[in-house]
């Protein structure tokens, strides 16, 4: 068997148990920008110019397969879907060859020429090739168009305005292509007929350079030359919405500020380049080119390290860059993981110009493939995922935190329906709204009749809160005081004043069963007993209680901007600060058990935890999930648990307006207003909303759920309430049904 010349080593030495150069090669020529192939058994490469090496992943030592038969150099290289019969397919500008490896190997050992079958000629300079889930067809991209061959060429698929980088076949349509090119775009074909059906517009200043189809989720992922990263929804009926847009150098800062003050746990010389390396991003180039993109598999290893509820389902992608390697988890659009190759001076690439990435479902290696950027060297990497994932996960970050009681709960009644008894009326009729008006309207929940008007503040509502028992109303408004309502004869029952808060009360909510009110007061968080006075003496009424202890104090915060506590006895409170840090307080302890620095790009103005709902049964730890969200920013999905974003909600634009979020009784939807007069629905299963809910006339700021029937309600700016949308695959059952309205002027 022929060796490829300008084979320095194998098992080139170990670089720690992170990184394992396993292979190296020199090449006669230079060959940085070309598509590199890998599989779970092997990789492709070309070596001096027109030669096909084909290496073994698995036993580098054993002799490599050196393939022959381009005259001009080999600029692409793709292998097969099929395990047996393994084909591989070269191009270069005079032939696309395709090559099948055990006949390949087979003559190879018996001292023949192995051969391959020429489907194209002439066809330019190929840029990437790639074979269709059965085999039986390449998609070949040279210059602006896309050759479809078989034994001869099927189709000329026309229509990119500048070369075309990148295409895949779609898994789950086996009849789609799609397409990426310098010209900023992407294409979606049927290769079967040989037409177009989709054209997007441009998407960026840059040339886009790599494509990857996320079957699980049915989305498509490009990168371009400046390190953005599109995602869009090839769902049917989402007509390729863009799903988000991804800065992968932000991303990285971001990243690095988060583990910067944690020493990371590699083992030998990594140890100390890995903590210097992320925590001077800045040093590395300014630009993050998207070379590869394919998918990394994690549900186990974060299943084991974090537990999270969604970690089973977790999808992440690798990232290959110039600089680097990244693992990008698509559910809350967070790195998990960053490797440079400069924090391994022992590599012997350290910039590269072509990358490819492959890793077996389950399998904590993978095998990276890269060429260098100024060199002639080709080398072949091993990648222990576990490790670099476990060296930069925060350790133990929630392990004891959650919001169930540390008792036995009573079992769950099943099968009741919302009223148990004639006389007792359930919750879910009345529905309580806070304006910039000073006022606090109660509408009947069908909105029908005249609501009753609570009158007395003389600043904007902030904030309103039904009782338990539902025969209460609190509000809290801009002019700080704080008001207890009764429903029922429509008046005032208590009044806190001025007087009794340093700050301006920013939110406020009934605790423990309504025996305390919890509030915030500028940074601090106070917890107030109350004793409701039947006097009818209006001045006796409103008293002036003495000063109220401070609780807990959110540290480096000048204001609370969120506050959020379950229903289900629990000692946690949640709270949010203008410092855009997140906050678990211990209130039986008197202090904070936990913080999420940088939780969004701006200050937390609303927190949302699920609270279920006594006439619907979730599994218990469905009830450690919260929601936050942010004005400019996404919704996100957290876990209590671990304190990690388990996914991030994109596709309602909030830029200037703090517009509310609602979780539904039965977990399974996170409700969210938005600036384009419309409200949007998500699944909790998905990063884009499943319904978008229209009828509004000016920015919907506020949302909330109905407890007795399958609807949302939400106000909109100018103060009106639309008519209830229905949403008929939802269960929605709830002791109280409470609308917060956003203070507009």
């Amino acid at each position: 068997m022929e060796d490829p010349q300008g084979i320095l080593c194998a098992d080139a030495g170990r670089v720690g148990d992170l990184v394992t150069e396993k292979g190296l090669v020199a090449s006669k020529e230079p060959a940085p920008h070309v598509q590199l192939a890998c599989s779970t058994q092997y990789c492709a490469f070309p070596v001096d110019r027109n030669a096909l090496c084909v290496w073994s992943t698995e036993d580098p030592l054993y002799q490599p397969l050196t393939l022959r038969g381009h005259h001009e150099p080999i600029t692409a290289v793709a292998f097969g879907n099929a395990v047996s019969p393994l084909l591989i397919c070269s191009a270069s500008r005079d032939y696309v060859i395709m090559w099948s490896l055990d006949e390949c190997r087979q003559k190879a050992l018996q001292g023949l020429t192995p051969r391959g079958v020429v489907v194209g000629t002439l066809l330019g300079k190929v840029l990437c090739l790639r074979l269709s889930p059965d085999d039986r067809v390449a998609a070949v991209c040279a210059g602006k168009q896309i050759f479809m061959l078989d034994t001869e060429v099927r189709f000329d698929l026309q229509g990119h305005r500048g070369v075309v980088t990148a295409a895949e076949f779609c898994p789950w349509q086996t009849h789609i292509l799609i397409s990426v090119s310098e010209d900023r775009s992407f294409k979606v074909w049927d290769h079967h007929m040989g037409s177009l059906i989709y054209n997007s517009s441009v998407l960026t200043a840059s040339p886009l350079l790599s494509l990857v189809l996320d079957a699980e989720n049915r989305q498509l992922v490009t990168g371009c030359a400046n390190g953005q990263l599109w995602i869009f929804s090839l769902v049917e009926g989402h007509h390729y919405r863009c799903v988000t847009r991804v800065d992968l150098k932000k991303k990285r800062e971001s990243f690095s500020r988060r583990i910067e003050s944690r020493l990371c746990s590699l083992p030998g010389e990594s140890q100390r380049t890995c903590t210097d390396g992320l925590g001077k991003g800045e040093e590395v180039e300014a630009s993050l080119p998207v070379l590869g993109l394919a998918p990394c598999d994690l549900s186990l290893i974060l299943r084991a390290e974090c537990g999270g509820l969604s970690s089973e389902n977790t999808t992440c992608l690798w990232i290959g860059s110039s600089v680097g390697l990244f693992i990008f988890n698509l559910a809350n659009f967070e790195l998990e993981a960053v490797l440079h190759y400069k924090d391994f001076r022992s590599l012997s690439i350290q910039v590269a110009g072509s990358c490819a990435v492959k890793s077996k479902a389950g399998d904590e290696k993978a095998i990276c493939l890269l060429t260098s950027l100024f060199g002639r060297k080709i080398a072949m990497l091993e990648i222990h995922v576990a490790v670099l994932v476990r060296s930069q996960q925060r350790h133990n970050a929630g392990r004891d935190l959650s919001v169930l009681p540390r008792y036995r709960l009573p079992a769950a009644v099943k099968d009741q329906p919302l009223v148990f008894h004639s006389q007792v009326r359930s919750s879910g009729y009345w529905l309580a709204c806070g304006f910039a008006n000073h006022l606090s309207l109660v509408f009947r929940a069908d909105l029908t009749g005249t609501p009753a008007v609570f009158s007395g503040h003389d600043g904007a509502v902030s904030t309103v809160c039904w009782s338990h028992d539902g025969r209460r109303l609190l509000s809290a408004s801009q002019d700080g005081t704080l008001r207890l309502w009764s429903l029922r004869r429509a008046e005032l029952v208590l009044c806190v004043g001025r007087d009794v808060f340093s700050k301006p009360v920013g939110s406020a909510q009934f605790y423990y069963i309504d025996t305390f009110i919890l509030l915030s007061s500028g940074p601090e968080l106070q917890l107030l007993t109350y004793h409701v006075d039947t006097c009818k003496d209006e001045i006796q009424r409103c008293v002036v209680c003495p000063s109220v202890p401070c609780l807990c104090t959110v540290g480096g915060a000048l204001f609370l901007t969120g506050l959020s506590v379950n229903r289900v006895g629990t000692d946690l409170v949640l709270a949010a600060g203008r410092n855009r840090t997140l906050e678990v307080f211990d209130l039986n302890a008197g202090r904070s058990a936990a913080a999420i620095l940088e939780a969004h790009s701006r200050p937390v103005h609303q927190i949302c935890q699920n609270k279920g709902s006594s006439f619907t049964t979730q599994q218990h730890q469905v009830y450690n999930l919260f929601a936050t969200t942010a004005t400019g920013d996404s919704i996100k999905l957290w876990d209590l648990r671990t304190l990690r974003c388990e996914r991030c909600f994109e596709g309602h634009p909030n830029h200037g307006y703090p517009c509310g979020i609602a979780f539904s009784p039965c977990g399974r939807y996170v409700a969210s207003g938005a600036e384009d007069r419309h409200a949007y629905v998500y699944d909790v299963g998905s990063s884009t909303f499943s319904h978008r809910l229209a009828g509004h006339t000016d920015t919907v700021t506020g949302v909330a759920f109905s407890p007795s029937a399958p609807q949302v309600q939400s106000p909109c700016g100018r103060g009106s309430t639309s008519l209830p949308t229905r949403l008929s695959s939802c269960f929605l059952y709830l002791l109280a049904f409470v609308l917060v309205k956003s203070c507009l002027v």
